[in-house]
């Protein structure tokens, strides 16, 4: 199966503005215990002093402070759900991408701006000022499209790679909870 073209992914871009702006539904709970491992689970703890427990970002996290600890701007990561269905076409060969959750909302900058507040199940989550600019492995499973796509200046902005979020409040993520706006 081929990868989404540039100019198929362009034309999907007003179909993922146009989801809803808060009460986006959660689903695909995923826990990464280390690189490549995915588990689909169907609720996950939160908690601001481990992240999500057993995720690898406790131990092997790609951004750090400058003490060395795991940076807790990336703790939760969370994906619309239209983009994934665009650039997601092989699903029995090519992984999940491994975002903590998946869910049909506008993730953009305008709507949900660093330091936003969103409530996923029990927990609190704060939006995160990190850009998530799709690693080379978003580019090996979905193509090199998607993640020229992701980077366009004009792009930016509109977060299609998703957002990046820390645990203000502990609690717990259940699969079918609604993403809402506090």
């Amino acid at each position: 199966m081929s990868h989404a073209t540039a100019a198929e992914l362009q034309a999907a871009l007003a179909h993922i503005l146009a989801a809803p702006e808060t009460g986006g539904q959660i689903q695909m709970l995923c826990l990464r215990p280390d690189y490549g491992l995915r588990r689909f689970v169907d609720t996950l703890p939160v908690t601001r002093a481990a992240g999500i427990p057993g995720e690898r970002w406790a131990t092997r996290p790609w951004l750090r402070l400058p003490d060395g600890s795991p940076h807790p701007g990336i703790q939760v990561c969370i994906l619309s759900r239209r983009v994934l269905d665009s650039v997601w076409r092989d699903r029995e060969n090519t992984p999940h991408p491994g975002d903590t959750f998946i869910t049909d909302m506008n993730l953009s900058e305008a709507n949900l701006p660093a330091g936003q507040l969103l409530r996923a199940g029990t927990a609190v989550l704060e939006v995160s000022d990190i850009f998530n600019d799709a690693c080379v492995k978003w580019a090996a499973r979905y193509g090199k499209a998607a993640r020229d796509w992701i980077n366009l200046p004009e792009n930016r902005a509109l977060r299609l790679r998703g957002i990046l979020c820390r645990v203000v409040q502990d609690g717990v993520i259940c699969q079918g909870d609604r993403l809402e706006k506090l």
